[in-house]
């Protein structure tokens, strides 16, 4: 009778490279029993499908066997929530406590293995025990060098303790490697060429390639880990309680334990903790972590909300949609992680590449040292010299080592130029893309609504924007702050208000000389009855702009829209992609009239009110056509960012935005896009 399938999920430590991860697949599907296998490297994560004979002890033991820590996962990984951050100054503001990412994990393995996967479990990823070794036989060779050059040793004696301890550890790792399936690894290479070094006499050269390779694994381990913490801020959007409302009472409980269809309660202030439906209460929620719409929408019963949106207003009472392992925060870290995880085409060739790769090199220098000597009686020590050298020409270190002064060069060039790269890899690929995508929020947009119109019906534009900031100023809403903002810049003293008051989701109101003055959208406008000019709104409207309403007393005064304006840098850095070839599409979560407009104004294309998945979506299309690179800085670029060729975050994004990219603009200026690819170009050519 056959075993039911059951899928396995485990916590992977020291991996930091995709060739981990390919010796790891390579272990299990040497196991009877075991199938769908999916590792990883960026996140740590294995899961595999197991019937009988495997079990979690078995993969447990396959992996820890090839020196990874790895841990069983009891449980499905919860949201990590960190303490709340809002920029509303209402009077109910909660703060929550900031724990660690929680994770059921058992049966811990992989003692003294040699990934070292301290770096990868929290410690400090620049010192762990890759770069120990690489210091340790730095300092033996260079105590060699002395000893040699003083003449108080022979040069091959002299290097020989800094040759063998690298040669030990490299040679236990290609054993490992060949046990679990991998015999022709990068290891099993280096192993033979410092073997051969040692029979040559070349070891100062051994030395130097042992150091480079192991502080390149280094820099890998410090990539995987910094993407990893970014995947686990993406937790912090979700506040670790909600206010469960039961049996009439309300209670805090983690938010983790809601259900489907249980009902919770969320103040003004308060990040929602779960994906759900307005049931009762109207307010206006920040979707921007989520979406990336600039302006918070106003929302009632009825309609859905998304965990992490923060609700800036009034009191809601929310039925839950979806638990805290299906909610949308919860698939945007599944997003990443997958668009990391997947396998580049290039990624792909390179697997089936080494596979053949290494067992030919090996092929071709042994007849090299056979050959000659048996079949033209050739000198054996000469051929046997040729053909270790043949084995050092050819391991992949010495194809790696022979372009690091082009990429260190453009890797600084970048550096000094504001262009902050996180590896070669980005580097060369930036030049090869054929679209640039970009967010718009925050990314081609200042991030922030400004005043852009001012249409005084009755009296002075001046009186119109003094009145609207008089009642808007003790407000914290975006489009408030702008109309503040506008009143500041042109210096107008504002008028004393009183009773100033808000209708959640619709208006703010306050009395002005004895007057009632009432500012809000023009759905308002109409269902107060005011006399508005409909056909001035929805032109201003159609240009993606934001209209409010001013009256007094129930009769209309003018108008104010505000709009998320281009960054004065955005047309220029758009125009300059193109004069380099290459195409540009705005790929945004905001409305689409704002999105259009936006996008007509810089001169490229648009697709507009597309969430996080359907950015994804988009950026796989994109790919398919040709190299993709995602320009974004929000937390609902991050899949997006994760999914194409190569991801540039904007320096003032957020961290998650930060990690997830590939690269950085730290001045901020999308003409920096442009000067990335055109160095990129410049490195590959001199490459």
């Amino acid at each position: 009778m056959t075993a039911a399938p059951n899928r396995l999920s485990f916590q992977v430590r020291g991996m930091d490279c995709a060739g981990c991860a390919l010796k790891i697949e390579r272990a299990l599907e040497r196991l009877a029993g075991t199938s769908d296998i999916s590792v990883n490297a960026v996140t740590g994560a294995l899961a595999v499908t197991v019937t009988a004979p495997a079990d979690a002890e078995a993969v447990t033991k396959a992996v820890s066997d090839l020196g990874y820590g790895v841990s069983r996962k009891a449980g499905p990984a919860a949201i990590g929530p960190v303490r709340q951050e809002h920029d509303h100054a209402h009077d109910h503001h909660h703060d929550h406590a900031d724990p660690a990412p929680a994770r059921a994990e058992t049966h811990a393995a992989g003692d003294g293995h040699d990934h070292f996967a301290e770096a990868a479990g929290g410690g400090n990823p620049w010192w762990n025990g890759k770069t120990r070794l690489a210091f340790a036989v730095a300092a033996l060779g260079a105590a060699g060098w002395v000893a040699a050059h003083q003449g108080w040793l022979g040069e091959r004696l002299a290097f020989a303790p800094a040759v063998l301890i690298g040669f030990a550890y490299f040679a236990r790792q290609a054993y490992r490697a060949a046990r679990g399936g991998t015999p022709f690894s990068i290891e099993t290479l280096m192993s033979v060429a410092i073997l051969g070094s040692m029979i040559i006499g070349a070891t100062g050269e051994a030395i130097v390639v042992m150091i480079l390779f192991l502080f390149g694994e280094t820099l890998e381990g410090v990539a995987a880990t910094r993407a990893r913490k970014g995947i686990e801020a993406l937790g912090a959007l979700v506040p670790k309680t909600a206010r469960l409302i039961e049996n009439g009472e309300t209670r805090e409980v983690p938010a983790e334990s809601l259900k489907i269809g249980q009902t919770i309660l969320v103040r003004p202030g308060d990040r929602i903790a779960a994906d759900g439906e307005i049931i009762a209460g109207t307010s206006a929620i920040d979707e921007s972590p989520v979406t990336g719409e600039s302006v918070p929408v106003a929302k009632g019963p009825g309609a859905s909300v998304a965990a992490g949106a923060i609700n800036t207003e009034a009191q809601l009472t929310i039925r839950v949609t979806r638990e805290a392992a299906d909610n949308t925060i919860a698939r945007i870290i599944r997003l990443v992680e997958e668009a990391q995880g997947s396998k580049s085409p290039t990624q792909r060739f390179i697997d089936r590449f080494s596979s053949v790769y290494t067992p030919w090199v090996l092929v071709a220098a042994a007849v090299v040292m056979i050959a000659p000597p048996l079949l033209l009686g050739a000198d054996w020590q000469t051929w046997v010299y040729r053909s270790l050298g043949l084995l050092l020409v050819a391991c992949p270190c010495a194809l790696v080592l022979s372009t690091p002064a082009a990429i260190a060069s453009g890797l600084a060039a970048g550096a000094r130029r504001g262009l902050l790269m996180k590896g070669g890899a980005a580097l060369e690929t930036i030049g090869k893309v054929k679209t640039i995508a970009f967010d718009k929020t925050g990314t081609l947009t200042v991030g922030r609504p400004a005043v852009t119109d001012i249409l005084a019906l009755a009296g002075r534009e001046g009186d119109l924007l003094a009145k609207a900031a008089a009642v808007e100023s003790g407000s914290t809403h975006p489009l408030a702050r702008a109309i503040v903002t506008a009143a500041e810049a042109r210096k107008l003293a504002l008028p004393a208000a009183a009773d100033i008051g808000a209708i959640a989701g619709k208006a703010m109101q306050g009395r002005i000389d004895g007057r009632e003055i009432a500012i809000g959208s023009p759905r308002y406008a109409a269902e107060s009855g005011w006399a508005v000019p409909a056909e001035r709104i929805e032109a201003l409207e159609s240009e993606g702009k934001t209209v409010v309403v001013l009256a007094e007393d129930g009769k209309t005064l003018g108008l104010i829209a505000m709009r998320d304006e281009p960054r004065p840098d955005a047309k220029a850095g758009i125009a300059a992609l193109k004069a380099l070839g290459l195409d540009t599409i705005m790929l945004t979560g905001d409305n689409a009239r704002a999105g259009q407009a936006v996008a007509a104004m810089l001169g490229m294309t648009a697709k507009a009110e597309l969430l996080p998945a359907d950015k994804l979506k988009e950026i796989d299309a994109l790919k398919r056509a040709g190299g993709i690179a995602m320009v974004g800085d929000g937390i609902n670029d991050a899949p997006a960012l994760a999914a194409a060729d190569v991801g540039i975050a904007m320096g003032g994004g957020t961290d998650v935005a930060l990690e997830t990219g590939d690269a950085a603009l730290l001045h901020e200026n999308v003409g920096g896009i442009a000067d990335l690819v055109s160095l990129s170009r410049a490195t590959l050519a001199n490459i």
